[in-house]
């Protein structure tokens, strides 16, 4: 049990860390955020135009439209400007619950992991790595890369974060639990 609780711990130290460097410092995920001169014109008619906080996908349609309506429109919108929106009325620059919040989370994500290697019958240090780096793909494939595709986005950085941060782990975990 010692061993589980000491991978699992470092392990998420080592996500939650690159999860740092990858967004705050190295710039990984700089390509999906673009600037505009006109931020302040757009929030102001933002804030005059949307009652409620959340994401919108513009053009939409009504709750409640029937299906041939809802074809009818997406069909008027095709080849126009289209936009995805997250809104929220005031921005939160406190980060605290948000970073002990992501901490469980990768505590979970690797205990799961840990929880899964440690069911082999002869783990070895490549195995490790190969299973952590398949973890990190299916996380990929499943979310960042299927939104990209649904909403035309840039998904550069999440597979570079898959392959680093769940190599990194492998290689870790494989050494430790491997351990005599």
């Amino acid at each position: 049990m010692r061993k589980q609780i000491i991978a699992t711990v470092v392990g998420a130290l080592i996500l939650f860390i690159w999860q740092f460097l990858s967004w705050a410092m190295l710039g990984v995920h700089q390509s999906e955020f673009k600037y505009t001169a006109n931020q302040d014109q757009i929030l102001e008619v933002l804030n005059q135009n949307l009652s409620e906080e959340g994401t919108y996908f513009i053009p939409g349609v009504p709750p409640g439209t029937s299906y041939e309506d809802e074809t009818a429109m997406m069909e008027a919108a095709a080849g126009k400007p289209w936009a995805t929106v997250s809104y929220h009325k005031s921005m939160n620059t406190s980060m605290g619950m948000n970073m002990v919040r992501a901490f469980l989370i990768d505590l979970v994500a690797i205990w799961l992991l840990v929880w899964i290697l440690m069911k082999f019958g002869s783990l070895t240090v490549m195995s490790a790595v190969q299973t952590s780096l398949a973890f990190g793909i299916m996380a990929y494939l499943t979310i960042p890369y299927l939104n990209s595709i649904w909403f035309e986005g840039n998904s550069l950085g999440y597979i570079v974060d898959a392959i680093v941060q769940w190599g990194l782990i492998g290689l870790w975990s494989g050494w430790w639990l491997t351990r005599k």
